[in-house]
């Protein structure tokens, strides 16, 4: 017997207060006593007959940059925690949440501004990774992988604007999703960038994040297609996504291919549409100038009170100029053309999520290692914000000593498509 959702709340509670744990740093507010009451309303529904559905009394938590009516919207900074009014309203996405029954247990932590795939955050402490509290969580939604990973909820909503959902669940063993970018309504979300700002769901199951993702997409959740392995026309990405991999990745990624080989047979695929992300990026990109533009009047004001690796990337791209801002956005509109003319030939696109496992604080401790690292971290995520798809990091568990992701990518739009496609490798891959 399915245990009641007030049940479910006290233990993910006491797992978020327990000392030993890392629930205080990855959980900024936690509402309890509000989760008590949605969590025994839903009971309620249950025993009447009356569920709102999939979602009804699952426990959730929700990233520190969306709007929560009554309350300061910190976006992972001490700054815009002292200086922002409270938010007149939920979020949409919040409301949509709560509308289905869903129990808020907590906002969770992120790195400021949502600008980094490392995870870390100086001002309210790093959650350490589950498979090795010595290791960054990746990010931004760093508390959100790591609440769903540590049983502080059973699905997390974050965003993902270079991999921010993605990254965080390939270092954390779970499964991020990131929606087409209009799928969502971003109402009530702090921005990063206006153009490729995605609001998507961590769990432990694809299941799970395609429940949450129709309730935050509008839509009535219902069961994903089943698909045969063997009818999915696979392209395995060819060039630097599969380059410089690290050790561990190395290894679980062509494994994890092999397990998936007697079902489902793979072709290469050389993407040419990627040019026109290089040829923006040499630019100085969309997401840097966007990013510089929401926050340039605040770091003025600030000085140094923001993360100096935040600060530093959003300060590279004060030089960009409109005239390059503008041709960056239409060459990303030619590589969406481009793009989608590749999905007329494949259903999903697969590759490995990040290149590297978690990388070790002590890795990321100086300006430069971090950097580095932060760059490996959204190489292979990155790609899919710029063409606007949807993407999913599904957990590889083949032995590998450290969690990693393996990344399906389909076409824009097709969100339900990938979704049941994933769902059909998770059970391949779990067999």
């Amino acid at each position: 017997m399915t245990a009641s959702s007030r049940d479910r709340l006290e233990q993910a509670l006491a797992e978020i207060a327990d000392p030993a744990g890392e629930g205080a740093r990855a959980c900024l507010t936690v509402y309890a006593d509000t989760a008590r009451k949605a969590a025994d309303a839903s009971d309620a529904r249950v025993k009447s007959g009356t569920s709102l559905g999939p979602l009804d009394g699952a426990i959730i938590t929700i990233k520190d940059l969306f709007d929560v009516q009554g309350e300061v919207t910190r976006a992972g900074s001490r700054v815009l925690a002292a200086r922002n009014a409270p938010a007149a309203a939920d979020a949409e996405i919040v409301t949509r949440l709560r509308d289905a029954g869903a129990v808020i247990v907590a906002k969770t932590n992120m790195t400021e501004f949502a600008y980094s795939g490392i995870g870390a955050n100086p001002h309210s402490g790093t959650p350490g990774n589950p498979a090795d509290r010595a290791r960054v969580p990746g990010g931004s939604s760093s508390g959100a992988a790591v609440a769903a990973a540590d049983g502080f909820c059973e699905i997390a909503i974050g965003t993902d604007t270079g991999g921010s959902t993605r990254i965080p669940a390939s270092f954390c063993g779970v499964t991020g999703f990131k929606p087409t970018v209009k799928r969502v309504p971003r109402d009530g979300a702090f921005p990063l960038s206006y153009t490729l700002d995605s609001i998507g769901p961590i769990a432990r199951s694809v299941a799970d994040c395609a429940n949450a993702d129709a309730v935050m997409a509008g839509e009535t959740p219902s069961p994903l297609a089943k698909h045969a392995l063997g009818d999915i026309r696979a392209g395995l990405v060819q060039g630097f996504p599969l380059e410089g991999l690290d050790a561990i990745v190395g290894q679980a990624f062509p494994q994890a291919l092999k397990k998936l080989a007697p079902q489902w047979k793979f072709a290469d695929i050389s993407l040419k549409a990627l040019d026109f992300m290089h040829a923006a990026n040499a630019r100085g990109g969309i997401a840097p100038p966007e990013a510089y533009a929401v926050h340039r009047k605040l770091l003025d004001d600030a000085g140094e009170g923001v993360d100096p690796n935040v600060r530093a990337r959003l300060l590279r791209s004060a030089t960009v100029s409109a005239a390059d801002y503008i041709e960056s956005v239409r060459d990303r509109q030619r590589g969406i053309d481009a793009m989608d003319v590749v999905f007329d030939e494949f259903d999903v696109l697969v590759m490995p999520t990040t290149p590297i496992v978690a990388p070790k604080l002590d890795e990321v401790a100086t300006p430069e290692s971090f950097t580095a690292k932060n760059t490996l971290a959204l190489r292979n995520t990155s790609i899919w914000n710029f063409f606007d798809v949807c993407a999913i990091s599904l957990p590889i568990k083949l032995g590998n000593a450290l969690p990693c992701g393996l990344m399906l990518v389909g076409r824009h739009n097709a969100d339900r498509k990938l979704l049941a496609v994933a769902a059909a490798v998770e059970r391949q891959l779990n067999a």
